[in-house]
């Protein structure tokens, strides 16, 4: 395909939402944003750094939302964002752009992508990038044409293919590439995907959509990357789980944790669809086969196909999105987590939403579940360390970790314990339950047999404020089952009931028999992203402590089960800030 074929591509993805207003001026999007008309465009006087992160990744100032496009190009780290230039709560969005050598530290760039064309002039929604033959990046978007809120897909490109950072984009006359046919709802049909190469040498991408309730993966094909028809039958879809948004569908490796590019094709692989759930707001993913002759995804018996079907995060974790990273072989996975507080607090301190520390992700040895685990390059930040070995801790004890700044902190812990038989029995009547419900009944207070224990994170000195982190491991008829919470409802003595402090909490898959639970928490000032087992099961909470900020805030390791737990060891490391801005 000639290069100048290639940049005629006209690619269009679909972005709509439906308005409706109540009397104090809040629109509610189909996108599940709430959209506070008399506050989208106030700019902060002054920002507030009481709970801002040190390490994690957020603008400074204003909203910021899905992660959009990321990609490994020529040596360099693409993020692009939905963000707002112009406030901190949802609206006025444009594709933020910025450009890292190593996933943790970041150079601002211009905005990639905003509203400007008659295919986008109501708004610039998510999207994913590809990299075509030839070495040539290209973006496909979900573009808002009408005051219908009516959704398209369309494509961007470089302007100047030897600028390193690609700075700036072009967006040819040419779109939109894709749009909704009448069988379409065409208010719900956006966040396309990555583009693979088939076997038949045509391209594939999927858009999400929503019919009768059953969320779609629709699957687009094109010979030349420009004209795109949509095939017969979606690639996927689930009776009962809404609107499908931010799809994600790649391939893993059944023999190594090494990465795949998106259009591996070769044997000894599973496939993994991912969808976020605009009526929930957390996503889930199944593991299984794609059959190529039939363009055809078979969710594996062993992954639920719906609301609790497995998640990449059990906490506040939403519109992620995977690529690979041909530079080290692996797959990356960056995801979005929004504030907790108040629409008025995130006014006042003049900003809202993080992403969490990109992750690597690969198929676990069962083959039924992702693992991940923190990009390597963020043990660069580690500063001052400090260690505990073999100290035990009996039921109702705690010992504080002492001499790092807790409040910005890695901490890595393996817990070990000399029997199984004080395992609490589990109820049959929390089956239908979700963890979190579970861990709401049971949590870090209430005493158990083995478990609850932990960490104690954001802590007040006299514990009026705390986010435990911890295990409780139950005895279900032959087998063990394991329950990580990351439980917010103590975390803050503010008490506004429009404040969000779940007890997230999901099940750990896991083999007991060497009797350990490993624990590794990310605590950055208002972020506690947690990975239980080496990365089995992920927890991110947004807190907000009154009394537990900065140099005020503690860190304890707890047991409150009979069974007397051993902290076998546990590093922990002072963080420093990364280099965002």
């Amino acid at each position: 395909m000639k290069s100048s074929t290639l940049w005629t591509l006209p690619i269009l993805l679909l972005s709509f939402f439906i308005v409706v207003f109540n009397n104090n001026g809040v629109v509610h999007v189909d996108a599940s944003h709430k959209v506070y008309m008399h506050l989208q465009s106030t700019s902060p006087v002054d920002v507030n750094k009481v709970h801002r992160t040190g390490y994690h990744f957020q603008p400074p100032k204003n909203w910021i939302n899905d992660p959009n496009g990321p990609m490994y190009y020529n040596g360099v780290y693409h993020l692009f964002y939905q963000y707002n230039p112009k406030g901190a709560t949802w609206g006025n969005i444009v594709w933020a752009h910025s450009a890292s050598k190593d996933l943790i530290n970041w150079i601002p760039l211009e905005p990639a992508i905003y509203p400007s064309k008659v295919f986008d002039k109501y708004g610039t929604w998510s999207g994913s990038a590809t990299v075509l033959p030839g070495n040539k990046p290209v973006i496909l978007y979900t573009g808002i044409v009408d005051a219908n809120r009516t959704q398209v897909q369309n494509y961007a490109i470089p302007a100047n293919m030897s600028d390193p950072y690609l700075r700036k984009w072009i967006k040819p006359d040419n779109n939109p590439l894709i749009v909704a046919d009448i069988g379409i709802n065409k208010t719900q049909f956006r966040d396309p995907t990555t583009a693979w190469m088939g076997r038949d040498g045509h391209w594939r991408i999927l858009v999400g959509s929503v019919k009768n309730h059953r969320g779609k993966a629709i699957m687009y094909r094109s010979k030349d990357f420009m004209k795109w028809t949509k095939a017969k039958h979606p690639l996927h879809s689930a009776t009962n789980t809404g609107n499908w948004e931010c799809p994600d569908f790649f391939p893993v490796s059944l023999k190594h944790k090494d990465g795949l590019d998106t259009s591996y094709n070769g044997e000894n692989v599973k496939h993994v669809l991912k969808v976020s759930l605009d009526v929930t707001r957390f996503e889930y993913y199944t593991v299984g086969t794609y059959d190529t002759k039939k363009d055809r995804y078979i969710p594996d018996k062993t992954s639920i196909d719906g609301w609790k079907g497995l998640r990449l995060d059990y906490g506040n974790y939403y519109a992620s999105k995977t690529f690979f990273d041909s530079g080290k072989n692996r797959r990356i996975l960056l995801g979005w987590a929004n504030e907790s507080d108040t629409v008025n607090d995130d006014v006042r301190k003049g900003w809202a939403g993080v992403h969490p520390i990109p992750r690597k992700l690969w198929l676990d040895t069962s083959g039924k579940q992702l693992v991940q685990w923190p990009v390597e390059e963020l043990e660069t930040l580690r500063g001052k360390k400090v260690q505990l070995s073999n100290r035990k801790l009996n039921k109702g004890e705690k010992v504080e970790i002492k001499g790092i700044t807790v409040a910005q902190a890695d901490v890595e812990v393996i817990f070990s314990f000399t029997s199984l038989d004080k395992a609490e029995p589990f109820d049959p009547s929390w089956a239908d339950l979700y963890a979190q419900d579970v861990c709401a009944m049971k949590g870090s207070t209430v005493k158990g047999g083995l478990g609850p224990f932990g960490l104690l994170t954001l802590a007040s000195k006299n514990l009026e404020e705390y986010t435990p982190v911890f295990f409780r491991v139950f005895k279900n008829q032959d087998k063990y089952k394991v329950l990580m919470c990351s439980d917010a409802s103590r975390s803050s003595l503010k008490n506004e009931t429009t404040m969000y402090k779940p007890s997230f909490a999901g099940y750990v898959d896991v083999d007991l028999t060497d009797k350990k639970l490993s624990l590794r928490s990310l605590i950055d000032n208002s972020v506690v992203e947690s990975f239980g087992a080496g990365g089995k099961t992920c927890i991110t909470s947004r807190v907000y402590p009154t009394l537990a900020v900065s140099d005020k805030a503690h860190l304890f390791a707890f047991n409150n089960g009979k069974e007397a737990i051993t902290i076998e060891t546990l590093n922990a490391w002072s963080m420093a800030d990364a280099k965002l801005h």
